[in-house]
């Protein structure tokens, strides 16, 4: 029976003390489950910045280069002549207000730095004065107000530039003003001004000595590089940061500055190196006796287990970190990430003993921004508690909202507003949830806070859907996806919950907009948006997979690449199948069958299963035959009216790991009417092939290596290959990652051939080809098929045969995708699981035998299929499990 929820007013009833001490006396229960309404993650966007304030206090919009602003370790401090006392107190007022804002107090810090900038300008006293200026410009970062930022930090730069001959000390200054000045830009959607900006002010510290505010610069380039795509330079820039710190002896600046490292490596998605880093600045720290510092440092380190899914050991960390804390928020801090996890994971028993350690320490916090993002925090990890009271939840929101706006955070208040609607919505309570999201709305559009717009506009656009309001939330739905859109650079490195909130937090977006577009009269804008929203959702997925955003897209029209092909795109939504085909004149359509997902799910899984040996004959003709119905069977005379010879498929979820080709329509099977391709969308389209003298590097292993077993019928699949393509052969032995490296830096290939036991894997850790001596994983796959130094030119072809999906992982087909994109071949040709007998020989001759003919104009995916129905006539290879587990991925030309 679903839970309902009372309505809560906004303002809270009683005091936040007195709603603590509530919390904190509170026993909870075990319920079997809460409202199919409550998204059970929105960490990866939403909350970004939330999470991001447990690795350092009071992060602004741009928490990734937060740590290495005006405040980073190597800034300069401005001396007071000792006469002066008033100098000097004016001086220590720069001080508290660094205090003020290390505490979140942020309206305080401002006041105090406006009223000593005005003194400091009153006195002549420029250094001071700048100082003061480039601290006004962090702090008018947080609170959103880029203009007066700006103010702030022209104000600084044009002080320092009037002095004839700068002195060091203005030099740090003026390196110090152009770093914030980069995180305003990079703030504002100025990446490349941001990265010039920081080259200039490394440039500075250099001359002045500053070897940290150096490093800090190049960090920060690096994150910047990242948000552009450019993931090998900001790698290089990384590396190159990790060298300069290891030439320096121990120190905190020396453990400050690897923290930082290891933060920005885990932003690029190099989480053991992050790790590796982490530790060594733990270990520094450890010796020096810098007990809070570690525990910065621990609580990193524990972000990056969970990122690698090692739960665990995360909370070990967490708990660890809480031990060295030596301050309230640092604790709190700690404690909420712990909270956090034992939440995510259903650790119900755990989770409910650490709530009631949390509203003391939170009640006695300082009023500020750490305070309030802990108390939204504490908010969103209760939600997913079994049983807790809804209306303590709001009330306690309600109170954060509250004090966020007697302290003029604006962005806190969003946070809490969107939460707060969330709730509401939750309770049914849809006008009250309406005007919440719309109020958070207003805010995150003024302070350009696009990971908080993406949730606002998600929310709102729920709303609406359940109040009727098509057209508004068909808006509030593009807002969401544009949003996305716009930070899909960001969103695989915008927090640590990335791997663990993608299906729960981000792809629901898309699904839900393609299901409101998707209706029975559907106009063509709408099946053409809701086409870009699916493959945009694959390209999304990729991404999450590779933990960077390292696909370029160039859309294309179908009618320009094949005139006798259609696309199909199949939609697996919560209460219909849909399926949205583009044939070649352009047109769309859309049809759908009216069936669950859990019968969806249920039916995919028993057509994977029956392809197998051993399967009942009936049984697997019957499941082929639904999923025919679905595809294919709406459209069969349609496509023969446009006299298609081809079908590309854009499949979604466990679609990927089913061969197309089996699908049987009570007669014969789709491949014997049909060439197929699967394609993850036609934004990655490459070139057709080049057939003239194709060079081939073929590769293999017959003998058992690593713990995987013997695969004898490489051996012969090599030898035909070899007589059908001029190739140069490594196998056993001489099949060693070196020796590979060393032949494709050497030629340029067309074709690249590797019979070898591999995996296709959800987790790119366990998506790898074998070699003699080595696995080659995926996320390293292109630097050796990309970073030829001779022509460059890329792979034509690219073979993984003997490889297969991990068993039981529902999305290992993404480790297809991503060896095929990865490796930036034109096409690849795979295997759903591994058939390692005199089949695949066979097969793989009868490929390349129809795939060399100069003289035909026969494309690589017919050239797959006239294989396979050779295999398909041939009374020992008939059963699909021989035939249909090859499958061509890209380029079909």
């Amino acid at each position: 029976m679903k839970r309902t929820r009372s309505r809560k007013p906004l303002t809270p009833s009683r005091s936040r003390r007195q709603l603590l001490s509530q919390l904190r006396g509170r026993k909870l229960r075990r319920s079997p489950g809460r409202s199919p309404w409550r998204p059970r993650t929105w960490r990866a966007i939403a909350l970004a910045l939330v999470t991001m304030c447990f690795v350092s206090i009071g992060i602004p919009a741009i928490a990734q280069v937060a740590a290495n602003r005006s405040l980073e370790p190597g800034e300069v401090r401005v001396g007071v002549a000792p006469s002066s006392v008033a100098s000097e107190a004016l001086a220590g007022s720069l001080e508290r207000g660094k205090q003020l804002y290390g505490e979140g107090r942020l309206t305080e810090a401002v006041a105090l730095w406006q009223q000593a900038a005005e003194t400091f300008q009153g006195q002549g006293d420029i250094f001071n004065q700048t100082q003061a200026l480039n601290y006004l410009s962090l702090v008018y970062q947080d609170l959103g107000e880029w203009e007066q930022a700006e103010t702030a930090l022209d104000r600084s730069v044009n002080l320092l530039q009037s002095q004839t001959e700068l002195q060091p000390q203005g030099a740090a200054l003026l390196a110090q003003a152009l770093n914030n000045r980069g995180s305003l830009e990079l703030a504002t959607g100025r990446t490349e001004a941001a990265i010039a900006t920081w080259v200039q002010a490394g440039e500075i510290y250099d001359r002045a000595g500053n070897e940290t505010g150096a490093i800090g610069s190049q960090i920060n380039q690096a994150t910047a590089l990242q948000t552009l795509g450019q993931y090998r330079r900001a790698r290089s820039i990384l590396e190159t940061v990790g060298e300069q710190l290891q030439s320096q002896p121990d120190s905190q600046l020396k453990a400050d500055g690897l923290r930082n490292l290891g933060r920005a490596l885990q932003t690029v998605g190099d989480l053991l190196d992050a790790k590796a880093t982490l530790e060594q600045s733990w270990g520094i720290s450890e010796r020096l006796g810098e007990t809070a510092e570690k525990g910065a440092t621990l609580l990193a380190i524990g972000n990056i287990a969970r990122d690698l899914r090692q739960n665990d050991i995360a909370l070990e960390y967490y708990r660890e970190a809480a031990r060295n804390a030596n301050t309230p928020i640092a604790i709190v801090q700690a404690q909420l990430n712990e909270l956090s996890l034992l939440a995510a994971t259903e650790r119900w028993e755990a989770a409910m003993a650490l709530v009631p350690k949390i509203p003391p320490i939170l009640r006695d916090l300082p009023p500020g921004r750490a305070a309030l993002y802990a108390e939204i925090n504490l908010a969103e990890s209760l939600t997913k508690l079994p049983d807790f009271d809804d209306g303590e939840i709001a009330q306690l929101l309600a109170g954060t909202i509250d004090r966020a706006r007697e302290l003029g955070d604006e962005r806190a208040e969003a946070y809490a507003l969107s939460q707060l609607g969330n709730l509401y919505a939750q309770g049914q309570q849809w006008q009250e949830a309406k005007q919440l999201n719309e109020q958070s709305l207003q805010i995150a559009q003024r302070l350009n806070a696009e990971e908080l717009s993406a949730r606002s506009s998600w929310q709102l656009g729920r709303v609406l859907k359940q109040q009727g309001e098509t057209s508004g939330a068909v808006a509030a739905y593009k807002n969401a996806f544009d949003t996305l859109q716009s930070l899909r650079g960001d969103l695989v490195a915008i927090s640590s919950d990335v791997q663990y909130g993608f299906k729960d937090s981000i792809e629901p977006v898309y699904r839900e907009f393609v299901s409101l577009l998707l209706q029975p009269q559907a106009t063509q804008a709408e099946l053409k948006q809701a086409r870009d929203v699916m493959e945009a959702l694959q390209l999304v997925e990729l991404d999450n997979f590779f933990n960077e955003a390292c696909l370029e897209t160039r859309p294309v029209q179908i009618d320009q690449i094949d005139p006798h092909a259609a696309v199909l795109h199949p939609v697996i939504l919560n209460d219909r199948f849909e399926v949205i085909l583009s044939l070649p004149d352009g047109t769309l359509r859309h049809y759908s069958t009216a069936i669950p997902l859990p019968e969806v799910d249920r039916t995919l899984t028993q057509l994977y299963s029956s392809i197998y040996l051993g399967y009942s004959e009936d049984g697997r003709l019957k499941y082929s035959g639904q999923v025919y119905n679905w595809l294919i069977r709406p459209v069969e005379a349609e496509l023969a009216s446009y006299n298609i010879e081809t079908l590309v498929f854009v499949l979604d979820g466990f679609l990927r790991s089913l061969p197309m080709g089996a699908l049987y329509d009570g007669t014969e099977y789709l491949l014997e009417k049909y060439s197929i391709a699967l394609s993850p969308g036609l934004q990655l389209f490459p070139e057709q092939l080049e057939r003239s003298e194709l060079q081939a590097l073929t590769a293999g292993l017959t003998e058992a290596r690593q713990g995987f077993s013997a695969l004898p019928g490489v051996g012969v699949e090599v030898e035909e290959i070899s007589a059908e393509v001029d190739s140069q052969v490594l196998i056993d032995r001489g099949f060693t990652r070196k020796a590979f490296e060393e032949k494709l830096e050497a030629q340029d290939f067309g074709l690249v051939h590797l019979a070898t036991h591999g995996q296709f894997s959800s987790n790119p850790e366990e998506t790898f080809l074998l070699t003699w001596d080595d696995k080659i994983k995926v996320n390293d796959f292109d630097r050796l098929l990309q970073g030829k130094s001779s022509g460059s030119n890329p792979v034509e072809l690219l073979v993984l045969s003997a490889c297969q999906t991990a068993s039981g992982d529902r999305r290992a087909a993404l480790g297809l995708a991503g060896f095929a994109l990865r490796s930036g071949a034109r096409s690849t040709l795979a295997t759903l699981w591994s058939v390692s007998d005199r089949s695949t020989a066979e097969l793989m001759s009868q490929f390349y035998e129809r795939l060399t003919e100069i003289d035909t104009d026969i494309t690589k995916a017919e050239a797959l299929r006239q294989a396979q129905l050779a295999l398909l006539q041939d009374p020992r290879y008939n059963h699909p499990y021989f035939w249909a587990p090859f499958v061509l991925v890209g380029n079909w030309l």
